[in-house]
């Protein structure tokens, strides 16, 4: 039987208004409950939630030195590296009065040791850098596109693919059947420079393999669109403008092999996770 009730928070990152952004649910669940070490219960609670991501956070060590575990979910797969449910995760513990804001949060996740900063009207996350490398044409991603990119690249198991115009990127209307037979590849981000006023670049990111056909607001891959745009707009501190039925706005800050991301969240709702 689980020790206690766990604390749910259904979050909005990167957007300050409700119902915009990226939505995320996120569970704080005490140390000694043995729902911390239960992976195929953190996945049934992403399935039931179904929401593009759900976070688990849980407290390591003493209240001097705490910091935090953190496990990011989809509804069919866990997930590296996650930048809007770590802003969620951020500002669900400041709201449950477990963390003091503008106090540094040290999260440990499976993509590295993690830290947020929730102020009094953004939060900032510190994630690594992930510049990816020109990769040769791919027709498999091209039919799926619809479109043929003008640069390719791949960081890991993602592909980014900087399309002709962000009229382009905004206009796509891919292939999801065909974007998750792709091989070795988790997710999908087109890109293009943007023309309106006060952003750098657009973006959209696939990921029908874990669940996700659409990323509303994606924070992980803006670790790789920073660094990507960075030399392009030639400078380091961007704004990316991801479009989705929801869009959100990112600001990006490159800093060698780290990446810092701003945005904010606001809570939909909270309670108490019985199950």
């Amino acid at each position: 039987m689980p020790v206690c009730p766990a604390r749910i928070f259904h979050i909005d990152a990167f957007t300050d208004q409700v119902f915009r952004g990226n939505p995320a649910v996120v569970c704080l669940l005490e140390a000694q409950d043995p729902r911390v070490r239960d992976t195929a219960w953190m996945q049934r609670v992403a399935a039931e939630f179904g929401l593009p991501e759900a976070a688990f956070v849980h407290r390591e060590g003493s209240n001097g030195t705490a910091r935090w575990r953190l496990r990011w979910f989809s509804p069919l797969a866990e997930i590296a590296l996650c930048g809007h449910g770590t802003l969620a995760a951020a500002h669900a513990l400041v709201q449950a009065q477990e963390h003091e804001r503008s106090n540094p949060l040290t999260f440990a996740t499976q993509g590295g040791t993690l830290t947020a900063t929730v102020g009094a009207d953004v939060i900032e996350l510190d994630l690594p850098a992930q510049p990816p490398q020109e990769v040769p044409p791919n027709p498999s991603l091209t039919e799926a596109l619809g479109t043929e990119p003008r640069w390719l690249g791949r960081a890991g198991e993602r592909l980014i693919a900087e399309l002709a115009s962000d009229r382009a990127v905004l206009d796509l209307q891919p292939d999801f059947s065909k974007l998750k037979q792709l091989v070795d590849t988790e997710m999908v981000v087109v890109t293009a420079e943007a023309t309106a006023n006060g952003f750098d670049f657009v973006s959209r990111c696939f990921a029908p393999r874990t669940g996700v056909d659409e990323d509303h607001v994606s924070g992980s891959t803006h670790c790789m669109l920073g660094p990507y745009w960075a030399p392009r707009r030639k400078r380091n501190d961007l704004v990316g403008f991801q479009a989705s039925s929801r869009d959100g706005v990112v600001e990006v800050q490159v800093r060698g092999e780290r990446v810092k991301l701003r945005g904010h969240a606001v809570t939909i709702y909270r309670g108490e996770l019985m199950a």
